[in-house]
């Protein structure tokens, strides 16, 4: 992680997934969930024949993020049309396929969106352990060197809605946090990482104001962060119109703020003392807003709002004093973060559902036809350089040693310099 962005609170607060960003990136977006690496020698550019040290097919359809710990990278997948979800594990090194493994067995897929997968929420991993959700379908925990499946929990049931499985798992000391936001049925729930079991379940505090919505108005695919806000932590979840805080051993439900979006997909970063949040579908925005505080804090605890160019997918990355977000179109905008205040906003070109990876002074910015731009981080736009690989890049990327490994629509990419081989 980049030293100056991150607060140790906000590391304290995912103790169960710490490591150095160099060895692992065991979730969603990294070490700390926001979408940074300290890698030092990842390259600027590459293409089939440059800076490319394998490339590996990877069976089915999924827009799970790679994990990585140790040796091991593992990701999520469907085949046979989301009859089989499964889990997929390849050699760091080498990119051999070790695990193709079916974790659940669905006789009646339900439908999927045209730009999600039946295996769209990427795995998070520790130390022995890999943990799995596929929404309504259910989580699981595999033993991560042999691919033995330790428990399964199918009593997870929410309705996607005909647009498939979405929000990440995290976990926070011994409980694995999963949002299950559906059409019929919308809820936060902790399962015992070691059993998984149900440690805690809270319902969505607005559904008496969702009722009567049609059901794609209801749900989200959100995943939730656990951050530390004075001497207490708190739990950053976001369902269809409502952000809420919560104590994540309890569940119970510090402080909410109500947002004009639903089927929300991005996840919030934290700095400055703010949450940064792209609001969901319809018309999103981004808002900063304060943590902490109780009930209702709507009216008070919301700093600044931009309505232009946020995005519905790609989440937002912040660097130092500045935010950057990433809209699906392909327009770029660099905010002052304490204020709002923009500098920059400027198209990339393509279309895009990854989210961005802050790598030192540059920003990697994967578009869904398999293009990457390089940006320089600063309150002018600069793009350092253009490269192009594989298929389109729907998954956001992960980063471990010097390398970057990047996840097409039908491969896995180890990307990285001649200085940086072998780590």
């Amino acid at each position: 992680m980049i030293g100056t962005l991150l607060s140790l609170t906000t590391v304290l607060a995912l103790t169960s997934v710490a490591a150095t960003a160099s060895d692992n990136w065991p979730q969603f977006r990294g070490p700390s969930g926001d979408g940074h690496t300290d890698a030092s020698q990842i390259p600027l550019s590459w293409s089939p024949t440059e800076n490319i040290a394998w490339q590996t097919d990877i069976p089915g359809t999924g827009w799970s993020s790679p994990v990585i710990w140790g040796d091991r990278v593992w990701m999520a997948t469907a085949t046979d049309e989301g009859h089989s979800l499964r889990g997929i594990c390849v050699n760091r090194k080498t990119g051999k396929l070790l695990h193709n493994l079916e974790i659940f067995k669905v006789p009646a897929p339900d439908s999927i969106h045209k730009l999600n997968s039946h295996a769209s929420p990427s795995p998070v991993i520790e130390k022995g352990r890999v943990y799995f959700f596929f929404g309504m379908y259910g989580a699981a925990c595999l033993d991560s060197e042999s691919g033995r499946i330790l428990w399964k929990n199918e009593g997870l049931k929410h309705d996607h809605g005909k647009n498939g499985p979405g929000s990440s798992p995290i976990l926070h000391r011994d409980l694995l946090i999963l949002t299950c936001d559906g059409t019929e049925h919308r809820f936060i729930t902790a399962l015992d990482k070691n059993t998984g079991r149900r440690k805690w379940t809270t319902p969505r505090s607005n559904d008496p104001q969702l009722e009567g919505k049609a059901g794609d108005f209801k749900k989200a695919y959100h995943t939730p962060s656990v951050i530390q806000v004075g001497n207490h932590e708190e739990l950053i979840s976001m369902g269809a119109f409502r952000l809420s805080g919560l104590d994540p051993m309890t569940g119970r439900e510090l402080w909410w703020i109500d947002i004009p979006g639903f089927s929300n997909v991005t996840k919030p970063v934290y700095g400055h003392g703010l949450i940064y949040l792209a609001t969901g579908f319809m018309k999103p925005e981004m808002w900063a807003v304060r943590p902490g505080g109780t009930g209702d804090v709507s009216a008070t605890h919301v700093a600044w709002k931009v309505a232009r160019q946020a995005p519905q997918k790609p989440s937002p990355l912040l660097v130092g004093e500045e935010l950057y977000m990433l809209s699906d179109s392909g327009i770029l905008t660099c905010m002052d973060a304490k204020t709002g205040n923009i500098h920059y906003s400027e198209r990339l070109g393509g279309d895009f559902s990854a989210s961005p990876l802050g790598v030192g002074n540059r920003i990697y910015c994967f578009d869904q036809a398999g293009a990457t731009s390089v940006i320089e981080a600063g309150k002018g736009f600069k793009v350092l350089t253009k490269s192009n690989v594989g298929d389109g890049f729907m998954a956001s990327p992960a980063a471990a040693g010097n390398a970057l490994f990047l996840r097409s629509k039908t491969q896995l990419f180890r990307v990285e310099s001649r200085a940086g081989a072998g780590s």
